[in-house]
């Protein structure tokens, strides 16, 4: 499941930033510490992001194996990995000091929540229908729908190059679909592409609120993600094997991923997160194939294929826009 770094990653025009010197040392969420206070990051904001965030993906590469290694249905998947995720964010919000995380405003903390826990029931609901490859390729265009939902909604110009990534993306989805030629297949696919659009939209409503705490928003995500599968699961009777996969997912896995792309990413342009965000959807389906020997079939390779390099283009292109132009040699005075 795709972590959310903003949908600058997605090609839309950066506000304006008149913060000036090297981003402030951080804390758990990003805020700064008080005096005193040990620093969870040295003066080396770039380098020290790079190794955080690519440790938080490597670690949320393993998602997808750990769904199918629980061997349950996905409702009782997102019933005990949401209550997890609820119960161990929570222990890090309340040990990082709740004055110092921001709730408000509430109304898009519950509309946030809300939006993600039902991203949370889908992803289970797509790998348990669908190969693994299908599911985390499709998620990789959460950051373009939100280019598309922040043109709509909050009126921001996207980049040429993200429309042309965009048209791109569309062709490989339809490719990876045409390969599912069985229902329950397409249903696997058609519940991904719905989790990245309901991502697309968390990125949105983020993007307009960046002060709101994006642990609270995943800590309460997973509340409502466990509640909205209580009617339909079976959550008593679990075999020990699969309560213990659930409870390293839900209390170590997912919450351990969750907070340290928080932390790095404030302190990375989004199209390195980007770069970084795509190792999930390479290693993810490796993981399935050792365990279960899953190949991906051959339209998933190829529409797969399509998807990541024109979202490596894409960020690699947004990083060289990002960086600042050297001003021509002064000519000298004769």
């Amino acid at each position: 499941m795709p972590a959310s770094p903003g949908t600058r990653s997605a090609g839309i025009m950066p506000r304006p930033n008149h913060h000036r010197g090297p981003p402030p040392i951080a804390t758990i969420d990003g805020e700064p510490p008080d005096q005193g206070q040990t620093p969870l990051l040295p003066n080396n904001p770039h380098a020290r992001g790079l190794a955080i965030v690519a440790a938080g993906v490597f670690i949320l590469s393993f998602d997808a194996l750990f769904v199918r290694m629980a061997q349950t249905s996905a409702f009782n998947v997102v019933f005990w990995r949401g209550l997890f995720i609820f119960v161990a964010l929570a222990a890090v919000l309340v040990s990082s000091g709740l004055r110092r995380v921001n709730f408000r405003p509430y109304a898009t903390l519950a509309t946030c929540a809300g939006v993600s826990g039902v991203g949370q029931v889908l992803f289970p609901l797509s790998v348990t229908h669908t190969e693994t490859a299908n599911t985390v390729v499709i998620l990789t265009a959460a950051p373009f729908f939100a280019a598309l939902f922040s043109r709509w909604f909050l009126k921001e110009r996207i980049a040429p190059r993200t429309w042309i990534a965009i048209v791109i993306l569309m062709l490989g989805i339809a490719t990876i679909f045409s390969g599912s030629v069985s229902t329950d297949g397409r249903f696997g696919d058609a519940m991904a592409l719905t989790a990245a659009i309901t991502f697309g939209v968390n990125m949105t409503l983020l993007r307009a609120r960046p002060e709101l705490s994006r642990i609270a928003v995943t800590c309460c995500s997973g509340l409502v993600a466990c509640l909205l599968c209580l009617p339909l699961a079976e959550p008593g009777g679990l075999p020990a094997a699969s309560m213990g996969v659930l409870a390293l997912s839900g209390l170590v896995q997912m919450p351990a991923a969750m907070v340290l792309v928080s932390i790095g990413t404030r302190f990375l342009p989004a199209p390195e997160v980007s770069l970084l965000l795509l190792v999930e959807a390479l290693l993810a389906p490796v993981w399935v194939y050792l365990v279960f020997t899953e190949v991906p079939s051959t339209a998933t390779v190829f529409g797969g294929t399509m998807i990541l390099v024109t979202l490596l283009v894409h960020s690699w292109l947004g990083l060289r826009a990002q960086r600042p132009r050297r001003e021509p040699p002064a000519a000298p005075r004769g």
